[in-house]
């Protein structure tokens, strides 16, 4: 499977055309459609559906073009960092993030280094710890921001001099708004909005303890605004981490749990990895951080 071909393939999927593809890779179409043709021989799949309107993909085709974005995404990032002039730092550094204030972390250090390499740029890949942790083992990000327990097996990592808080954002008409801390049973009937990855840590389980079973969940969420939105619209209470959603000047509000629950936030990299001098340069400066 040549790289050539998985560009052809995904030209194809994206006009959804075989001609409009090939104009757009000045091939003839004759050119293109044998190519492809080939490709689903070689993988003894068929890949598209063929139709007198449009050209669609069959769902093997559709897990193609996920890998082959993937693939030629790690292709360019290898391309630029082999290029770069060994003399000056700059180049891509690619950041997976779950949702955290400690993101201002990486902002303060990114702009301490452009001051002296303005030939760097910042790529942040949003999404919650699944997602972050899938494109790290990848490689289609450098590092990441991981909040909780991570596998030391697996991973170096740095230890960020800062926390999130868990609590619930609600209405500020809500039953609970009044008051100033939200306990397990305060919860225990109410219905729920909460992220994918919450109740696999550690830290939530703990402080619902044999209680984390019973929960009225009536909706989940990967980021925050998406289940403040939620909130808004009196779906249920959302359980989720200070400072992701400025409240102020809104219908919402914060409260924090009780007993008070935090999670620490670690800057995470696979170990044995060989990093671009950007990225190396970029851990040394979040290094400093104290």
């Amino acid at each position: 499977m040549e790289i050539r071909v998985l560009e052809y393939f995904l030209a194809a999927a994206r006009e959804q055309s075989f001609s409009k593809a090939a104009d757009s890779l000045h091939l003839t179409q004759p050119t293109l459609s044998r190519q492809l043709k080939d490709l689903e021989e070689e993988l003894g799949k068929q890949l598209f559906i063929r139709s007198s309107k449009k050209l669609s993909l069959t769902d093997d085709g559709m897990i193609l073009r996920k890998r082959a974005e993937e693939i030629l995404d790690l292709v360019r990032k290898t391309e630029n960092e082999i290029n770069n002039n060994n003399e000056q730092i700059s180049g891509d550094i690619y950041v997976g993030a779950g949702e955290t204030d400690a993101v201002r972390i990486l902002a303060k250090c990114f702009k301490n280094l452009i001051t002296n390499h303005p030939e760097l740029h910042l790529h942040i890949e949003s999404g919650d710890g699944i997602d972050v942790l899938y494109k790290l083992d990848k490689g289609l990000v450098d590092i990441a921001l991981i909040l909780g327990s991570i596998d030391t097996s697996k991973y170096n990592y740095i230890n960020l001099p800062v926390y999130d808080t868990w609590g619930v954002l609600m209405r500020n008409d809500s039953e609970l708004a009044q008051k100033e801390v939200i306990t397990v049973d305060d919860l225990a009937d109410k219905p729920l909005i909460i992220s994918r990855q919450a109740l696999n840590k550690k830290e939530i389980n703990k402080w619902f303890n044999e209680k984390a079973d019973k929960l009225n969940i009536v909706a989940t969420y990967n980021l925050a605004y998406n289940a403040s939105l939620m909130a808004e619209e009196n779906i249920g209470y959302v359980l989720t981490l200070d400072k992701l959603i400025n409240t102020a000047d809104s219908n919402l509000k914060f409260i924090p749990l009780y007993p008070d629950t935090t999670i620490d936030i670690k800057l995470v990299w696979k170990k044995y990895q060989i990093n671009s001098k950007a990225v190396d340069r970029f851990i040394k400066e979040i290094e400093k951080i104290k």
